[in-house]
């Protein structure tokens, strides 16, 4: 009973992070901070979920190095879009600049 209370909350909060990934759509900062958060509650999920398997916290910290390398890539591609556009909103995008 304890693990279903458990999942329910983590898809609620997960839910909650898909929710403010598509209302804040407009600001790349919003849209990065919501998938990590996501990340972070998907890492809570696995993290109860293989505490059982032995082999369980391996795949977890492959998660984490992979999750790791997705927010590396999102913060270079923030820091480029506000060197070139001077904001993060994903309607200033001009093709022909940079």
């Amino acid at each position: 009973m304890v693990m279903n209370v458990n999942v329910i909350l983590f898809m609620c909060f997960f839910f909650s992070g898909i929710w403010l990934f598509c209302s804040k759509r407009k600001h790349l900062l919003l849209v990065l901070l919501s998938l990590e958060y996501m990340v972070l509650w998907i890492f809570g999920m696995l993290v109860c979920y293989f505490s059982s398997i032995d082999y369980g916290l391996y795949f977890t910290m492959i998660y984490l190095v992979f999750s790791v390398c997705e927010g590396a890539l999102g913060l270079g591609i923030l820091v480029k879009m506000v060197r070139c556009y001077g904001n993060d909103y994903f309607q200033s995008f001009i093709i022909l600049r940079c």
